[in-house]
């Protein structure tokens, strides 16, 4: 099954079903073999999961020597290695059965492919058997290069219940982040892209709990992550800096407003949780070469 309710609600009232119809047709449980190579090329991987122990869904980050995620069966990908144990998906993955969301994302092509199944735990680090295979068009997605792996030890893990005066200047100054949502059947794993400060912070006013919020851009009209959260407003981000390698990875709960025709849409997220890893990631990438499809900021 392609779409849940929750897709299907938000369809219906942007008016899209009939494409989502279309688009949906691409969506697969086995692994091609152009997509098993592409997997076979990329450096790093983002999950999405709900923490067993919590409930809380966060989106985490993987790393490795091309070759770490492969195909390993036509509706299989292995992982080799495992999140840290300070990571908030450390459990999940050790927990056979957890529904989880996958992209992998290439900015040197500007191609990205996800895969969302249900993970089990191997001596060498996990497996995801799959239920949705897809690609995903490069709007939004900012060039880089090339990248270069840096000899940098992760930091310790630095919790809090909200963001800081520099935690929040980053936010702004990020021009991609990913979203993991959850829905009764799975996980899935997006991303989002657009110009520095296409994230914005709140509350103005500075009353009440953190908040970010960002404009949903026209997409492939399937609405996959917006029905999630139009089902179960859990959601978890994760800000990646491709220079440092730090990593802020953020829980909470999702919204979506939409304007009187539905063509106009912005996501409010409510931040409850915090976790920032200075050097999470050894990949020093170069600068980017922004998307010509992201929109101007007003």
């Amino acid at each position: 099954m392609t779409y849940h309710s929750g897709s299907r609600a938000v369809q219906d009232r942007v008016g899209v079903r009939d494409l989502a119809d279309h688009v949906g047709r691409a969506v697969g449980q086995g692994i091609r073999p152009v997509a098993a190579a592409f997997l076979e090329q990329q450096p790093m991987l983002v999950l999405g999961a709900a923490d067993p122990a919590t409930g809380a869904v966060w989106a985490s980050l993987l790393t490795g020597e091309p070759g770490f995620v492969r195909a390993t069966g036509p509706h299989r990908v292995s992982v080799t290695g495992a999140p840290r144990e300070a990571d908030p998906l450390a459990g999940a993955l050790r927990t056979d059965g957890t529904p989880v969301g996958t992209i992998a994302l290439d900015p040197r092509t500007r191609r990205r492919m996800r895969l969302n199944g249900r993970a089990r735990p191997t001596p060498r680090g996990f497996v995801v058997e799959a239920d949705q295979v897809f690609a995903n068009c490069p709007k939004y997605l900012q060039r880089r290069e090339s990248y270069e792996s840096v000899e940098r030890p992760p930091a310790e893990a630095r919790r809090s219940t909200g963001l800081t005066a520099r935690q929040r200047e980053f936010i702004r100054a990020a021009d991609t982040f990913f979203l993991a949502t959850v829905h009764a059947h799975g996980a899935d794993a997006s991303h989002r892209g657009g110009n520095p400060g296409f994230v914005r912070t709140g509350p103005p006013d500075g009353a009440g709990p953190d908040e970010l919020s960002w404009r949903d851009y026209p997409g492939n009209s399937m609405f996959l992550t917006l029905g999630n959260l139009a089902a179960d407003p859990r959601a978890g981000l994760l800000f990646l800096d491709w220079t440092s390698g730090a990593v802020l990875q953020l829980t909470g709960t999702a919204r979506t407003e939409f304007g009187a025709d539905g063509a106009t849409r912005t996501v409010r997220f409510s931040v409850t949780g915090v976790v920032e890893t200075p050097g999470a990631s050894p990949l020093h990438w170069s600068p980017p070469e922004y998307s010509p499809a992201n929109p101007e900021l007003p």
